[in-house]
């Protein structure tokens, strides 16, 4: 039973890998490239809210507090110390992602429900306000252009590619393995039933803030390689609306699912794209086709694939028993 589970995990790792891989290969435009970069970085982003919401039932809506905190760690220490300060950036933009969310942490995890959502989401636009208002330092609402990675990975949109999988790859293999494990399991009984948690003495509190460190570090770390993709830095990379981004992401592949919001996140970017080149009312049009998906599919796309193949087998082992029976 584990081998061949294991087995299936392996195929489907192989899937992703071969698939993203190639893609420098089959795609000659560097705009179609950075698009899949973008579906990448939005994808681990995603999945790392859903460690939240779907694993541990908490909707948080200011995690793109911390998806700027290190595209700004990176973009400002590029601007004032100079290009070699990348990777130093990336590292600080991690750091400051533990510490800050270890003492928000303490606080919103006191409460539950809409009361953390709310309160989340506050934290989320204050740090868009601060951000937007220190003009002459984070430049402002205009933001900061020209930040580029060093070395290869500044010449050559292939090789950051090739970064982005890797981390990536890296990242999402993680927090599979945390969803898999014993604290995982304790996660989502945290979701089902805190009072049980509670009482086989273990406390809800401090697993709340132990996933909520580790899912803001990945959204800070998804931050950071959007600076070398995008070579700029914004004050909507701090706004409600990128969280409500990965919350949608997460809603259209399926909050049950692991990789439903990696899913989520290349439908909701594919739409976009598309759709947003072939009209001016693309936010519009965009907006019924994702109310179109969730009425359709209820428990995302993957959800969905996921109780289909269920009802398939359920269907055909009751045929076959009425088969022998008859």
């Amino acid at each position: 039973m584990n081998t061949g589970f294991t087995f299936k995990k392996g195929v489907g790792w192989g899937i992703f890998i071969l698939l993203f891989g190639l893609m420098p290969i089959v795609i000659s435009s560097s705009y179609q490239l950075n698009l899949i970069g973008h579906i990448l970085i939005w994808g681990m982003f995603a999945i790392s809210f859903n460690m939240l919401w779907g694993v541990t039932g908490m909707l948080s809506f200011g995690q793109a507090l911390y998806f700027g905190l290190g595209a700004y760690s990176v973009g400002l220490m590029v601007k004032y110390l100079g290009v070699g300060w990348y990777f130093p950036g990336i590292a600080v933009g991690l750091v400051l992602a533990v510490i800050l969310a270890f003492f928000l942490g303490l606080l919103v995890t006191r409460v539950s429900g809409v009361y953390f959502t709310m309160l989340t989401l506050a934290f989320g636009q204050l740090a868009w306000q601060v951000t937007f208002k220190c003009y002459n330092f984070t430049g402002g609402d205009d933001g900061i252009v020209g930040i580029i990675p060093p070395g290869i990975l500044g010449e050559s949109k292939i090789a950051y590619y090739y970064f982005i999988l890797v981390t990536v790859l890296l990242s999402i293999w993680f927090m599979q393995r945390i969803t898999h494990s014993p604290f995982g399991l304790m996660l989502r009984c945290i979701r089902q039933n805190p009072e049980r948690v509670l009482f086989l003495g273990r406390s809800v509190r401090y697993g709340q803030l132990r996933i909520y460190i580790i899912s803001s570090i990945f959204a800070s770390l998804a931050g950071a390689l959007m600076v070398g993709a995008d070579n700029f830095i914004h004050t909507d990379m701090f706004i409600w609306t990128t969280s409500g981004e990965v919350i949608l992401m997460s809603v259209l592949g399926g909050i049950s699912q692991f990789f439903g919001p990696f899913i989520g996140a290349i439908s909701l970017i594919f739409i976009e794209d598309i759709v947003g080149a072939y009209t001016e009312y693309w936010s519009m049009i965009i907006g019924l086709i994702i109310l179109f998906i969730v009425i359709m599919l209820p428990n995302g796309v993957v959800g969905e694939l996921m109780s289909l193949k269920q009802r398939i087998m359920k269907s055909r082992r009751t045929g076959g028993c009425d088969a022998s029976h008859t």
